[in-house]
């Protein structure tokens, strides 16, 4: 899925990943914390109501951080296309409600999004001083851990400024209905407690990293034999180019590198490990 998503090819990550939860509804692969973006990203906006509507566990999708959010997104597209139809679907929630219930809900994702995005206007500053958003608290160590997922799989979609927009909209309205009344938000409290009330990490199978856009790389010592070749010796200033063989073969020592590494490396034409043979004629004229 990640492969599909780098290449731009949401829609088949989308595929992929529905395969993947028909196959087990335990969802051991998390696929539930992605096909939400999967879905937003190859347009999918009814599919994605519909599946949140008919999708059975044993917590309602709504609830999870990323459905809070990517339901008040996809709402928020199909009122963009229903305005340009001419169409209305006035016993849907709007967009806006549905974010502010995402912010009632999930206080804690405003301040990531905005680091993580990064979302740079200054009213942010001014929006995260408001001791809701300022002082949100996870409450247990799933939602935190889902946070942080959702959070690290979805930013890049808060950096459209339709969507910055939106969320900044529905922050002032929650900031100004609070003065308001604060009952509404010790209510979500509750709703939140009673849906994530275990004291462990009920995630902590999935980790974050596997969620991300960002390619592992590795140490630029263990790249180094890979990114030159002998046919580069030519281009060397004349000091390095004496010292280009040199530099160029692996050590003979390779105890307690990567093995893989040390595999890969051994395919490369200019990489010599050095000869053996000599070392096993003398064990053999030792023994005669």
């Amino acid at each position: 899925m990640k492969n599909l998503d780098r290449r731009g090819c949401h829609r088949s990550a989308l595929e992929v990943c529905k395969f993947l939860l028909s196959l087990d509804f335990d969802d051991p692969k998390g696929s539930l914390f992605c096909i939400d973006y999967f879905a937003l990203r190859s347009q999918q906006y009814k599919w994605l109501e519909q599946f949140a509507e008919e999708y059975q566990c044993d917590n309602s999708l709504w609830l999870f951080p990323n459905f809070s959010f990517s339901l008040a997104t996809a709402r928020f597209y199909l009122e963009c296309d229903a305005a340009s139809e001419g169409s209305d679907d006035a016993d849907k929630s709007t967009s806006l409600d549905l974010m502010k219930q995402a912010l009632m809900l999930h206080p804690m994702v405003l301040r990531k999004i905005v680091d993580k995005a990064p979302l740079k206007d200054s009213s942010w500053t001014q929006i995260l001083r408001n001791v809701f958003f300022g002082s949100a608290k996870p409450g247990s160590p799933s939602l935190e851990h889902m946070i942080n997922i959702y959070v690290e799989r979805h930013y890049i979609m808060w950096r459209f400024p339709e969507l910055q927009n939106l969320l900044k909209e529905a922050a002032l309205l929650v900031i100004e209905s609070l003065k308001q009344d604060n009952r509404e938000a010790l209510d979500w409290a509750c709703v939140r407690k009673e849906a994530f009330s275990s004291d462990k990490n009920e995630y902590s199978h999935l980790l974050v990293s596997d969620f991300t856009d960002t390619t592992p790389s590795l140490p630029p010592e263990e790249l180094r034999p890979f990114m030159v070749g002998p046919g580069m010796l030519h281009e060397m200033p004349p000091v390095e180019q004496e010292a280009g063989p040199e530099r160029l073969r692996a050590p003979r020592e390779v105890a307690g590198r990567n093995p893989a590494v040390v595999f890969l490396e051994s395919l490369l034409p200019w990489v010599d490990y050095g000869d053996n043979h000599q070392g096993a004629n003398d064990d053999d004229n030792d023994d005669e």
